[in-house]
């Protein structure tokens, strides 16, 4: 590492310490040229391969940006988008690769966000899986009514006794 201050390119560890959760390590160097102490910082980069070929950086604010289109006009706040790109981000850093294509990327995205709402699942799913006809919705609806996932959050007894409220209203 090199010196702030004379430049030097030889410093030593006086001391590490986790920060930012443990996504960052701070350290105390102390430069063998000068003397003087000065604090770096490390963290781990997950590039995502785009389709282009290009790199970029992963982006929990993107992750939330997208998701958040998906879930316009649905009862998910910020913080449910918040832990869902947590956990978008955790399911890749724990592959242990630091490269991730852009296809392996938007599929993590799919399961925490079944389980955080289906219609908000099913609308990205149509976008991200391209699909191109109606048959593709309703094998997709049919997948998702033979697995239901395990939301709490947003359970179908709620949209029953919703419709069972219109019903009797209506009378």
């Amino acid at each position: 590492m090199i010196c702030p201050f004379c430049r030097n390119d030889d410093s030593r560890v006086v001391d590490s310490r986790p920060a930012d959760e443990g996504t960052l390590i701070r350290r105390r160097r102390e430069c063998t040229g000068c003397g003087r102490r000065f604090t770096t910082s490390e963290t781990s980069v997950l590039l995502i391969i785009k389709r282009s070929g290009a790199t970029e950086p992963f982006s929990r604010e993107k992750v939330i940006a997208g998701v958040r289109k998906a879930c316009q006009g649905r009862p998910v706040d910020d913080d449910d988008l918040a832990l869902l790109a947590q956990r978008v981000e955790e399911s890749l850093r724990g592959d242990g690769q630091a490269e991730v294509e852009a296809q392996e990327f938007g599929m993590a995205i799919l399961a925490p966000l079944r389980e955080l709402d289906e219609v908000a699942y099913l609308r990205y799913a149509s976008v991200y899986r391209n699909f191109a006809s109606l048959e593709d919705f309703e094998g997709e609806i049919a997948l998702l009514r033979a697995a239901p996932s395990n939301n709490k959050k947003f359970s179908t007894t709620s949209s029953t006794s919703n419709s069972q409220t219109l019903s009797s209203s209506s009378k």
